[in-house]
């Protein structure tokens, strides 16, 4: 089983967060530290591939399993702990970077696979 999680970030989806049949990508490679409620808080997005969602960089119909949890924050700001922990899309072209995304994910998505999108 090959399974690829596209926009991994942190790789909060994962209780195994080195999951051996999975390979893990982002467009961020970043350690953030923020203030969140009086603590400093710290988050690491450390993806085995960099990335965007809109080039995947596999051949088709690699993959068994797509995870899809993409980014939905239009409004956090720029710097707080939100954006940085689940990075953020941009309000006026998300409808057609999702589009290219899920365009991509079914390049790479073997016919009999399944994607998850959350």
């Amino acid at each position: 089983m090959k399974i690829l999680d596209v926009c991994c970030g942190s790789k909060m989806f994962w209780y195994d967060k080195e999951e051996p049949h999975t390979t893990y990508m982002d467009i961020r490679r970043a350690v953030y530290t923020a203030m969140d409620r009086g603590k400093e808080r710290k988050i690491e997005v450390n993806p085995d591939v960099q990335a965007d969602w809109k080039n995947i960089p596999f051949d088709d119909e690699t993959f068994d399993l797509i995870v899809f949890d993409p980014p939905h924050l239009v409004r956090a700001g720029k710097t707080s702990w939100l954006a940085k922990k689940y990075g953020t899309i941009d309000l006026m072209t998300w409808p057609h970077d999702f589009h290219c995304a899920f365009q991509e994910i079914m390049r790479v998505l073997k016919p009999t696979g399944i994607m998850l999108f959350k």
